[in-house]
């Protein structure tokens, strides 16, 4: 099962969002998935935790992951369920 988090400024509403559009692509793409949401401050220090980090495309330059596992995708449009399904394909994220 992926590890996922969903990272936003305040971890409030835009990550809970990103959440619920990813796992509803995941259910799609029947991909199994224990999807958090959190700050971008918290998600930096547990971003090594997870497989997968969504946030915005202008939050990225935020991590630095230390290891080969974590992928760290930007975002565009947030509420864009073509554009996550699409970043998930290109990334091959299964």
């Amino acid at each position: 099962m992926l590890k996922v988090v969903a990272a936003c400024g305040n971890g409030m509403g835009s990550s809970q969002i990103i959440k619920m559009k990813i796992e509803k692509v995941f259910k799609k793409l029947n991909i199994t998935a224990s999807i958090d949401h959190m700050s971008v401050g918290e998600a930096k220090t547990a971003a090594a935790n997870y497989d997968v980090v969504f946030c915005s495309i202008s939050l990225i330059n935020q991590f630095v992951v230390k290891n080969n596992r974590t992928k760290v995708i930007g975002l565009v449009n947030l509420l864009s369920e073509q554009e996550i399904e699409a970043k998930i394909v290109e990334n091959d994220i299964k």
